[in-house]
């Protein structure tokens, strides 16, 4: 089923829109509804954030709080039906039980229950680097509910930003977020387009939920329509890209227009001025993109890797629209060639923080190899010869409850204990990192290069293939358990993840006051999983609270 992609998965820690979208944050309501869509012309079930693919923009300025309250109106007996929510790229920092992933800090909420997520964003890796702004989404944590359509933007402005000069507009509600969409297969439940038996491809890549796919939409008299990004000439854009892919990573260009990166994962870097980049899924990119080119339509184009996506742009597959105020409202008809590449090891932060640890391999305090393997024979992952299999106690009540020891914490070999204030060194063969901390990337996968001057910090890394190695280091000053995880989700589902439990001794003195209704949760699930027939599971043990 796999092949060779698992070689290619990704390390995350955790949008789009469109014009006139729904803005919501710092304080609002975000309703998780199910409903029939088809952004390419074919209707399938979905699992929706405010009822809208992709979610509405959750927006607000660094220092702010943010106070969200998810209501959980999901009804399809065919469809999971509990959920949590991730916030991919937020610190958490004293908030690990806002973090959202299911049963490693909370229990799912269940259908018709509500629960407030309250969390700051501030200057949160406070012994890394005080990030300028975020880029970063939201979305779930029970099972593949990503997948079917439950994810959305989520954008800290920064009044200080370092390049506020260097571009005219990035104004949320004028169509300046570009992100790929993957609607890929889901096992258990629907897919978008009509795929082939036993593919995990998907056949519709969705930029700012539009697309095409490669099925002849026969009931349709027209083409579905495409994402349009307007611009004005002369004037310098910052778009936000966002890997919203359950799988496939894209190769992102806009044609006869260069890219200047400045930010990844929400981490300032020096300017690096490119024509092309792939984005993997869980990554961010800002870029600057200067409207200096004759009035007309130019491809915005997003290939997938082609073993893991269906490549090409007939009929604009694969596309979105760059279109001048005053072109006709057609099709491009540009070619682009890219020239300019991104090479992973050009990018270098802007603050130039030092890695800690030691400038060497092995030079850090903790260091961890992460050893994946695929098992055909048992269609499961393993990490370092553990398949990961979820807890029936949120590994944060462990926690709470004195359970300190990574032998005695759930699951068994699959936690891995941190003490605080310590530099960690992970060398990853094939998995992706997420949670509490960007980290300096000090070896790219397919690079032989290690950088210990300047390396870029962000969250989320593509592992390369079978033989490359990803290094990556980061400093342990966020107490709590934090999840590690490949970022294409149906391999969380077969296992490939572990935990973190970064000084479980310092979680419940680090961790704020926890709101009365966190408790609620585990009893009520107990109580009532409404998923235990379609996974085909059994209820969770009852929680002890402190």
């Amino acid at each position: 089923m796999f092949g060779t992609s698992f070689k290619l998965c990704l390390v995350a820690l955790e949008l789009l829109t469109v014009a006139n979208a729904v803005t919501i944050g710092p304080v609002g309501d975000l309703n998780i509804v199910n409903l029939d869509i088809g952004p390419d012309g074919y209707p399938r079930p979905s699992v929706l954030a405010g009822g809208t693919f992709p979610g509405p923009v959750i927006a607000g300025k660094k220092g702010d709080r943010f106070t969200i309250n998810v209501t959980n109106s999901l009804t399809d007996p065919r469809m999971l039906r509990s959920t949590s929510i991730h916030w991919h790229g937020i610190f958490q920092n004293g908030t690990n039980w806002a973090d959202g992933p299911a049963m490693v800090t909370q229990c799912p909420i269940l259908p018709n229950n509500s629960f407030v997520y309250d969390f700051n964003v501030y200057d949160q890796a406070v012994a890394i680097l005080a990030p300028e702004f975020y880029t970063d989404f939201f979305g779930q944590w029970v099972a593949t509910q990503y997948c079917d359509g439950l994810r959305g933007p989520f954008i800290v402005y920064d009044p200080d930003d370092p390049y506020l000069d260097e571009y005219d507009v990035d104004d949320g509600e004028s169509s300046d977020f570009i992100s790929m969409i993957l609607t890929g297969k889901f096992f258990r439940i629907h897919v978008a387009s009509p795929t082939p038996f036993g593919s995990s491809h998907s056949l519709t890549t969705l930029i700012n939920g539009l697309g095409r796919t490669i099925q002849h939409e026969v009931t349709l008299n027209t083409l579905s329509p495409l994402a349009v990004i307007s611009v004005e000439a002369t004037k310098r854009y910052r778009f936000r890209l966002i890997g919203l892919s359950c799988d496939a990573p894209f190769n992102f260009t806009i044609h006869d227009h260069s890219m200047t990166i400045i930010e990844t994962d929400g981490q300032n870097t020096t300017p690096l001025v490119v024509d092309s980049l792939f984005i993997y899924a869980g990554q961010r990119y800002s870029v600057i993109v200067h409207a200096n080119q004759p009035v007309n339509n130019y491809w915005i184009r997003a290939d997938p890797l082609a073993t893991r996506g269906t490549a090409g742009f007939d009929n604009g597959r694969n596309s979105g629209i760059l279109r001048y105020i005053g072109a006709k409202e057609v099709d491009p008809i540009t070619n682009g060639i890219s020239t300019r590449p991104l090479n992973e090891d050009d990018l270098q932060s802007l603050e130039k923080p030092q890695p800690p640890g030691k400038p060497e391999l092995n030079g850090a305090d903790i260091v961890v190899p992460i050893v994946q393997t695929w098992h055909e024979d048992r269609q499961v992952f393993d990490i370092n010869g553990v398949t990961y299999e979820s807890p029936s106690v949120p590994v944060l009540l462990q926690i709470l409850n004195g359970t300190y020891s990574a032998s005695d914490l759930m699951p068994n070999g699959s936690v891995y204990k941190l003490k605080p204030n310590s530099s960690v060194e992970l060398q990853i063969h094939g998995v992706d990192r997420g949670g509490p901390h960007t980290f300096w990337v000090i070896k790219n996968a397919l690079s032989n290069e290690y950088n210990w001057d300047n390396p870029t910090r962000r969250d989320t890394v593509p592992t390369g293939f079978s033989g490359n190695v990803t290094v990556i280091r980061f400093f342990t000053d966020n107490a709590g358990p934090w999840f590690l995880h490949c970022h294409i989700d149906w391999h969380i589902e077969l296992g490939l993840a572990i935990i973190f439990a970064e000084d479980p001794e310092g979680t419940e003195a680090h961790v704020k006051p926890i709101p009365p209704s966190f408790d609620q949760l585990c009893p009520a699930y107990n109580k009532f999983n409404p998923d235990v027939a379609i996974l085909n599971i059994t209820a969770t043990h009852p929680v002890n609270f402190k």
